[in-house]
């Protein structure tokens, strides 16, 4: 069995192997790439020079062209009708043309063209020009709006060549007007391609390069052999035509199944372009020794990671070994039937060692968990009384209680608010164990006594090795200090401490307790947050009595801001109340009651519009919540959550009830006495309400005020009068209450357009037909 050496070896390879192969994969990919890079940008340089050496060329012959255009034999000569007797214009004419020749490149041929004298002038000879062969080539120059132009193509057949030749043509118009067609004559200069050539140099012949002018054509030759790619020529032509503002680039494409790179650059000079084509298989070539030599490398550093992992794994396996065969030797796996058949021989030894130990532990736990239930079992009992002296001193040889100590006290901590923290209501006692593990942390456990739960409050009892009571109150007050800090930084809740006076005797500790939770009554007048000594609250109290005639104008005005249905009005005299309630020193119970005398009056109100009290007490045991409130927060926040909302609420649906059913009467109201003397002050007279609040009501619930609707029923019923009686207008006036016929006869047409005389006499017409 060696699967964990196994394992160890083959982890220690591909640790090894796999970086060699990443690296020598990604050594060559960068050099290749470089490589590719470098051939790239010197091709894109080859392709710079040729095009700034050819123009260079071009140029010269221009230059020169322009100055023989200019001087003033030729603008002379422009004039005459030379013919073979003319024998010295014409050799100083021939002479000039001779002179154009340069050191770079041969000119082949220069013809001086008049167009309007009809002769021609080459090197060789002077002929009429329309018995010379290329007499419509040079018409078709003459044509092009251009002065100056270069134009590439096989030279025509006139005398000059054996055949066709790929030439480059200059074309300077005499004179140099812009976009001129009708020339007086022609400067024509004819360079054979190869001659341009034959001045370059190029790069290696497997790489194809061509110069092209605007129709694709290979201007100067440069692979003799090949024949012009259209496929090529196409791409960088719809490169060009897609962004002209980039004259050179690079790209990669298929050409007949091979991938090739091609470089370009455009002459903003003569719009030629100039081209190479390079074999991405010919460069990947170029790579293969790097390619070969990398696999040489990895292999090497294969072997010897290979040799290093196998000597390595055997060496760090030895340990490992022995302690396999100690484990085997136990025999205390193979017996498990828990134990997984594959296994490697550290889950072998692992699994030995565990189940050795396994019993030692299970008793070590069960030991602890009892200790730690029987502390907390024996505290509670001490705070309940239930513990002697000698019980004590039993409880402290056997380690439950600590036993150094000389003065005594009790911490117990409350939380202040739940209300606006993320925990809720069923939380508080989870919390409060927490606190007691915070406290396990802060106070040693040698100046403590195991921290319990009781009642709503976390309760330690701590003791120091002090005499004087001043130190050992700043002691305890330290201590609290530092657990209600903790508190607020671990568990973000806010907490108030109350100390109880230093003690000795342990018996007194029910005593002490009760103390302590009556420092922290402190909280109803000083506010939450606070750490409070016993012997300070005992000093400070007075005989000073409430003033309960401000409470009682303070309660009421309360009433009135609930009855009125103002919530931040309530809201305010209730901060007023609390103020006054507990500007004066006082009881817990005495504040207390005086709530409940202020809940008492508030619920009154409520009574007194015949609601339940279950509609606004929706929380079971709401009022018994009262009573255990300790901070100035919580009494605030149950009253306008508990009270005050639910109030404002409940009486709000019943006014609009009200205020619904007191319109339905003036409804009914009007329906029934529409045709008597019916007004808003008789109304208030029936429902025993103010004529001002009867309108703002009727308002309120139907849209418009009240006499627009009396308005508008009374000339609903004069219609159903006009079609169902025979009573004259003026009658259903006075049956309506109207002051005279006039004033209803415009009442009813302003509602339906129409006079009542014109409705009626409509009628009898819709009934005769």
């Amino acid at each position: 069995m060696r699967k964990y050496m196994l394992r160890l070896l083959s982890y220690s390879l591909l640790l090894g192997i796999l970086p060699s192969i990443l690296i020598g994969i990604l050594s060559y990919s960068i050099a290749s790439g470089d490589i590719e890079s470098k051939v790239k940008d010197a091709n894109m340089q080859w392709l710079a020079q040729t095009q700034m050496r050819v123009e260079q060329m071009l140029k010269s012959i221009e230059k020169s062209a322009t100055q023989l255009a200019n001087s003033s034999l030729v603008q002379a000569s422009m004039n005459v009708s030379y013919t073979s007797s003319d024998f010295e214009s014409v050799r100083e004419l021939t002479k000039e043309l001779y002179n154009l020749q340069s050191s770079d490149v041969v000119i082949t041929q220069a013809y001086l063209v008049n167009l309007n004298r009809n002769w021609v002038l080459n090197l060789n000879a002077l002929k009429p020009l329309q018995q010379f062969e290329g007499h419509d080539e040079f018409l078709g120059y003459a044509s092009e709006p251009r002065s100056i132009f270069w134009q590439a193509g096989l030279a025509s057949s006139n005398g000059d060549f054996a055949e066709p030749v790929q030439s480059v043509t200059l074309v300077h118009k005499i004179p140099i007007l812009p976009q001129t067609n009708r020339p007086q004559g022609l400067l024509v200069l004819r360079v054979v391609s190869s001659e341009i050539q034959n001045a370059l140099t190029f790069p290696d012949t497997k790489y194809r390069s061509y110069v092209l002018d605007q129709s694709g054509t290979d201007i100067l030759g440069l692979q003799a052999n090949d024949e012009p790619d259209e496929t090529i020529h196409r791409a960088v032509s719809e490169r060009l035509t897609s962004n002209p503002e980039q004259r050179s680039g690079l790209f990669n494409m298929k050409r007949g199944g091979e991938e090739v790179a091609v470089l370009y650059r455009a002459s903003d000079f003569n719009s030629w372009t100039y081209v190479s084509v390079v074999s991405i298989g010919e460069l990947k070539k170029e790579t293969q020794k790097i390619a070969d030599l990398t696999i040489l490398v990895c292999a090497l550093i294969v072997f010897i990671v290979l040799a290093a992992a196998l000597y390595g794994s055997r060496r760090m396996y030895r340990p490992i070994g022995r302690l396999f065969e100690v484990a085997r030797g136990l025999d205390v796996s193979d017996k498990d039937p828990s134990v997984p058949a594959k296994r490697d021989e550290l889950a072998f030894i692992q699994h030995s060692m565990q189940s050795l130990a396994v019993s030692r532990e299970r008793i070590e736990q069960q030991l602890l968990g009892q200790t730690s239930h029987l502390k907390d079992f024996f505290v509670l009992k001490l705070f309940t009384g239930q513990i002697t002296e000698n019980d004590y001193l039993f409880r402290s040889a056997i380690g439950v209680f600590p036993g150094e100590w000389k003065r005594l006290g009790v911490l117990a901590l409350q939380i202040d608010n739940l209300q606006e923290t993320r925990y809720s209501e069923e939380d508080r006692e989870l919390l409060l164990y927490a606190v007691s593990n915070i406290v396990q942390e802060v106070v040693p456990a040698a100046n403590r006594f195991t921290p319990i739960t009781i009642n709503q409050s976390q309760v330690t009892l701590i003791g120091a090795d002090l005499e004087e009571t001043d130190e050992v109150r700043q002691r305890f007050y330290a201590w609290a200090e530092c657990i209600k800090r903790n508190v607020e930084d671990v568990l973000q809740l806010n907490v108030s401490v109350g100390i109880s006076n230093p003690f000795t005797r342990l018996t007194d500790t029910v005593q002490a307790y009760g103390e302590s939770l009556t420092a922290l009554q402190a909280r109803i007048n000083l506010g939450p947050e606070i750490i409070v000594h016993y012997g300070d609250i005992e000093n400070s109290r007075g005989t000073e009595h409430y003033e309960f005639s401000h409470l009682k104008v303070l309660e009421e005005r309360l009433a009135y801001a609930i009855r009125e249905l103002q919530p931040n009005q309530a809201s305010d005299v209730f901060q007023q109340y609390l103020n006054a309630l507990l500007h004066k020193n006082g009881s817990l119970y005495e504040h207390q009651m005086l709530l409940l005398q202020l809940v008492s009056r508030l619920l009154q109100i409520v009574q007194e519009q015949g609601i339940t009290l279950k509609k606004v007490l929706e929380e079971k045991g709401a009022v018994k919540r009262l009573l255990h409130l300790q901070t100035r927060e919580e009494i605030i926040h149950w009253f306008e959550s508990q009270l005050f909302q639910p109030m404002i609420r409940v009486l709000s649906e019943k006014s609009d009830s009200q205020y619904m059913k007191i319109a339905d009467r003036l409804l009914k109201l009007i329906q029934e006495q529409y045709d008597q003397d019916i007004t808003l002050e008789a109304c208030s007279q029936i429902l025993n309400y103010h004529p001002v609040y009867l309108s703002r009501i009727f308002k309120r619930e139907i849209g418009i005020p009240f006499s627009e609707y009396l308005m508008d029923y009374r000339m609903k019923m004069a219609k159903v009068m006009l079609e169902t009686t025979e009573l004259k207008v003026s009658e259903i006036s006075e049956k309506l209450h109207y002051n005279n016929v006039s004033s209803f006869i415009r009442g009813y047409k302003k509602m339906y357009s129409i006079t009542p005389g014109q409705y009626r006499d409509q009628i009898t017409k819709e009934s005769t037909v």
